[in-house]
């Protein structure tokens, strides 16, 4: 079959079985408004792929949530970060619905994860109740929306996953009638990379970036030269857009011709949890870490191991003529509106840049990899580069620092699950060895990254390659109390909670002597609301603990009469 009519047979395949699924399968609107998205499935996002949709809920907490068909809830789980307050319904048909983000559950499912945190005596858990317990009927309202974990504004996280292999599914599917969407994705950049040691663009083996125009007719172009030879991938900066929004989205289709030729098709409608890191090799990482900005690659590496984008001879285009290739994007969303730009290359004949390995170690990314210095030691186990790398390190030495700084390669470089790495203390004068750690150095910041002490080592996992050395940590965390003088009036007891490194690693508040549920938020503050089931009329010692990721601690009591 000639590739231009498999691409239109693809996408015209891939549109009507989307359509004919939303029609069997349509759900209820959660809510009691019309639907509008702040989010769509797999958005790419830092070092994962969106695994739901995210509903607008009017700019406010607290909107009624319904079942959108029978079932039970299989989970509960509550945490100051991720989908903080969380619920997960198991219903008949094979799929569980997940519900982020929650203000508030249902009585009876607020009642039941209460009992647990204190029978756990813990604000964070992960409970999964037996499938008789919490029975939910269509239609009932099992929560209310929120703003909790890690979450920048009001607003719902709804996810359809496969019950028996937990793969993720697209909402978007079971809610197609409910929408309407007339606009196309816009591409708003491309970059033309240079395969090292086998292609050059414009004379150079580095990535040439190019805005496209929008011309007079209303078309995008491209107006830049490019000349070219040997191999070269390609990369597209798009976001797509919806009606009676100004929110952008990520794009569900991308298709590349090279000529007349499907080169790459990327469909994504479904992924496994554990696949979801692979997006690093999926986008131009440096351009991510350096610029935040996300290009798609429509060439892989050889570690990619993502199972929805398809590639002919890995995406790579060798140009070897002195003629005119032309690169297609074809871009189009869920509702079947596209956007395309074609990307004019001439093949000009030049040198191909060597690529420079003085000074470096090569990496392979379908083996181990040890590398060693004075002060380190580096472990890269198999399967964590995603294509071979020329290593480069370079080390900024300070015998009056804790240990010397460590480059590890000098560019932005993503290791799939982690690497060890161990450094050498200069100065190994505290009696706990706990409050060492190894530390990510980003712009004169340090970031916690932890580790373990062996003789006068640290040793820790990373997930990609940077700038590293170790620090201390012996300060205890500090607690701010926040508005006391209205804690009992408001019935309401808070306090903020902050460290110098490490971070909070727990904390647990007692009233006489018995355990306290204080909640937290990502923002890190922890409150108690007066519980009169298990807090009686009278005087009162409470005293909250909080101890960092070295195991300082600091202690904060207080009596109150109610």
């Amino acid at each position: 079959m000639n590739s231009k009519f498999l691409y239109v047979f693809t996408l015209l395949s891939n549109l009507t079985t989307l359509t004919g699924q939303a029609n069997d399968r349509q759900l209820r609107n959660p809510f009691d408004f019309p639907i509008l998205l702040s989010g769509n499935f797999g958005e790419l996002r830092s070092n994962h792929f969106h695994s739901g949709i995210d509903f607008k809920t009017q700019g406010a907490e607290g909107k009624p949530i319904h079942a959108p068909q029978e079932g039970y809830v299989s989970r509960v789980s509550i945490s100051p970060w991720g989908y903080g307050n969380a619920l997960y319904i198991t219903h008949p048909d094979g799929t569980t619905t997940v519900y982020g983000h929650l203000q508030k559950f249902s009585p009876a499912i607020a009642d039941y994860v209460k009992a647990q945190q204190y029978e756990l005596e813990r604000f964070d858990v992960n409970l999964f109740p037996e499938p008789d317990s919490l029975p939910v009927r269509k239609d009932e309202i099992v929560a209310w929306s929120g703003n909790t974990g890690s979450s920048a504004g009001p607003h719902l996280h709804f996810e359809v996953r496969d019950t028996k292999t937990e793969e993720v599914l697209d909402p978007l599917v079971f809610f197609h009638e409910q929408i309407t969407d007339t606009r196309p994705p816009k591409i708003l950049g491309i970059l033309v990379v240079p395969i090292e040691g086998s292609g050059v663009v414009n004379g150079s083996s580095q990535k040439l970036r190019i805005t496209p125009q929008i011309s007079k007719n209303g078309q995008t172009r491209v107006s830049q030269k490019i000349e070219a030879w040997g191999d070269i991938g390609l990369a597209v900066k798009a976001y797509d857009y919806m009606d009676r929004t100004t929110n952008i989205y990520g794009v569900k289709e991308i298709t590349l011709m090279a000529d007349s030729q499907v080169i790459f098709h990327s469909y994504l409608n479904r992924f496994a949890f554990d696949e979801t890191r692979y997006i690093n090799t999926l986008i131009d990482y440096e351009e991510w870490q350096k610029r935040r900005s996300f290009y798609i690659r429509s060439f892989s590496e050889p570690g990619n191991r993502l199972r929805f984008p398809e590639y002919v001879n890995r995406g790579i285009v060798h140009i070897d003529e002195a003629r005119t290739y032309e690169l297609t994007y074809t871009l189009a969303d869920a509702f079947g509106n596209m956007a395309r730009l074609t990307i004019p290359i001439e093949g000009k004949q030049q040198e191909i840049p060597a690529v420079p390995t003085e000074g470096t170690e090569l990496f392979h990314w379908n083996s181990d990899n040890r590398f060693g210095a004075k002060g380190i030691r580096l472990f890269i186990p198999k399967g964590n580069l995603y294509n071979n790398l020329h290593f480069r390190y370079t080390v900024k030495k300070d015998c009056a620092a804790w240990a010397d700084t460590h480059r590890l390669h000098d560019t932005p470089v993503p290791l799939h699950q982690s690497a060890r790495l161990s450094l050498f203390l200069h100065h190994d004068t505290l009696t706990n060895k706990r409050q060492y750690g190894i530390v990510r150095l980003r712009k004169g910041r340090a970031s916690w990254i932890g580790g373990y002490y062996r003789n006068g080592w640290i040793d820790t996992n990373i997930r990609e390659l940077g700038d590293y050395t170790i620090l201390p940590d012996t300060l205890p965390p500090t607690i701010t109390p926040l508005n006391p003088q209205n804690w009992v009036s408001k019935r309401r007891i808070v306090f903020r909670l902050s460290d110098n490194l490490s971070g909070v690693k727990t904390y647990r508040g007692e009233i006489d002597g018995r355990f306290a549920l204080f909640e937290m938020n990502n923002r890190s503050v922890i409150a108690y609301r007066f519980d009169p089931k298990r807090l009686s009329k009278g005087t009162h010692m409470l005293r909250l603990s909080v101890i960092d990721a070295c195991g300082n601690e600091s202690i904060y009591t207080y009596s109150f009469t109610w």
